[in-house]
């Protein structure tokens, strides 16, 4: 018996082909996200040290706050929000990743931590980035910029080093 499809292919066979080909690209899609996701960290950790480093000494070495030091920051929390928003959807598309039964994932430390621990540790660490640039960008004279700058940068390079040491993966590879 057939039945009649809106998108005209003669079912089952076609279909079988419809699907695995669509599931290839997904396939593929997932590939892009994941290599994507684990090279774009070092752009996003070179900009994280650099901003820090430029911030820091600027902060000790009472220099002005310039703009390339606003650029910097920004260029540096957009980074960190593309790399958040690359991870969050291959959130929902990783095999690592089970919300059920939810006793059984949190029992399961590999589980556990990429269903549970990677996200919340580096959400709070995209929020410490973008707390430290509005409040930069708020803050009135060059000192206090770049005091609230190394502050909060300082503590999401350490919630971003905490996670990947967790995680049990080198700093530096994959």
């Amino acid at each position: 018996m057939r039945i009649p499809c809106i998108i005209f292919f003669d079912p089952p066979s076609t279909f079988d082909t419809f699907y695995f080909t669509l599931h290839a690209k997904n396939k593929n899609m997932d590939s892009f996200l994941l290599n994507l996701h684990a090279g774009f960290r070092y752009v996003v950790l070179l900009l994280i040290v650099i901003a820090l480093f430029r911030a820091t000494t600027a902060w000790f070495g009472q220099k002005p706050y310039l703009e390339s030091d606003r650029k910097l920051n920004l260029f540096t929390m957009i980074s960190a929000h593309i790399q958040f928003l690359s991870g969050l959807i291959l959130y929902f598309h990783s095999p690592f990743v089970k919300f059920s039964p939810m006793s059984e994932t949190m029992k399961d430390p590999s589980l556990r931590y990429w269903t549970v621990e990677h996200l919340t540790m580096m959400l709070f660490a995209i929020l410490l980035i973008t707390i430290g640039h509005s409040r930069s960008k708020k803050t009135a004279g060059a000192t206090p910029k770049h005091r609230v700058i190394t502050i909060f940068y300082g503590l999401a390079v350490l919630v971003i080093m905490i996670t990947i040491i967790q995680s049990g993966r080198p700093i530096l590879g994959r």
